[in-house]
This record gives structure tokens, sequence and C-alpha cells, in this order.
């Protein structure tokens, strides 16, 4: 069962934090895997990308998924 604080997480926050999307991706989640992507990329022609690589490793390391029967 992968849930917050697991070892999938760990390794998918750290995976977020070498690239916003990575760890998202590592996770199955393809949508937000792009959208921080793209997003990331483009803040960093502002230099605020730093703000994405932190939102993106939170978001791995916090993510929870939602089981459906």
């Amino acid at each position: 069962m992968s849930g917050q604080g697991s070892t999938a997480n760990v390794i998918c926050a750290i995976a977020s934090f070498v690239y916003p999307g990575l760890g998202q991706l590592c996770q199955g989640r393809i949508i937000a895997a792009a959208v921080f992507f793209v997003t990331a990329t483009l803040l960093w022609f502002v230099l605020l990308g730093w703000i994405m690589h932190i939102w993106a490793t939170i978001d791995a390391a916090r993510y929870r998924p939602s089981y459906t029967i």
C-alpha cells in the first residue's frame, strides 16, 4: 500500500526534485506530470522555476492514491 511517507513516494519526491513532473510520472499521473513539467520550464525563463521544484516535490511526497472499487 503506497501512501504518504512510503518508500515509493520518497523516491518519487526525489525524482520530482531533480526535475518537476518526473515524480508524478513515476506515480502514473501523466497530466499532473505534464503540468509541472511545462510550468516549471516556463517559469525558469523568469527565474521562478525553483517554486515549481519545491511544489512538485511536496506534491509527489504527499500523494495518496484514491482507490475505487
